[in-house]
């Protein structure tokens, strides 16, 4: 699995469209779970997921931390085992949303929690992470 990070119009798509051109695209929403985007995957092909943020957005319901977190851990490596076996390399593209001005509302601090936590949770599992910022590409891990 490969992590692409950077804030909004940073290049993140660009850069992923340039290294993975046969990439067929799964973009999270509100109304699947993450486990779902198992079925975009196909042998050979690689596959992008996108719409992380957004996706975090709709778990802003959930009261439980911790189960979330879990949750999301547990269809990450599914995924990823799943991928592998199938030689479909996988790519996430996140958005870094930790820099700048901490926001008053309770539930937009909470949302850059999660999204902080989910990145570090994909990082952790990834192979390869890059931090893409003003459309340059730098390998972290």
């Amino acid at each position: 699995m490969q992590l692409f990070i950077g804030g909004a119009c940073a290049g993140k798509r660009d850069a992923v469209a340039a290294r993975f051109p046969t990439a067929n695209g799964w973009r999270l929403n509100t109304d699947r779970p993450f486990s779902d985007s198992q079925q975009a995957l196909v042998a050979n092909t690689p596959l992008v997921i996108t719409g992380v943020l957004e996706w975090l957005c709709a778990a802003l319901e959930r009261e439980d931390n911790d189960a979330l977190r879990q949750q999301w851990q547990n269809d990450i490596a599914a995924l990823d085992q799943r991928a592998d076996e199938l030689n479909a390399p996988l790519i996430i593209i996140a958005s870094e949303v930790g820099r700048g001005i901490v926001p008053m509302q309770s539930g937009q601090r909470r949302l850059r929690d999660l999204n902080g936590w989910f990145t570090q949770d994909a990082t952790a599992q990834a192979e390869q992470v890059w931090y893409v910022r003003h459309g340059l590409v730098m390998p972290l891990k």
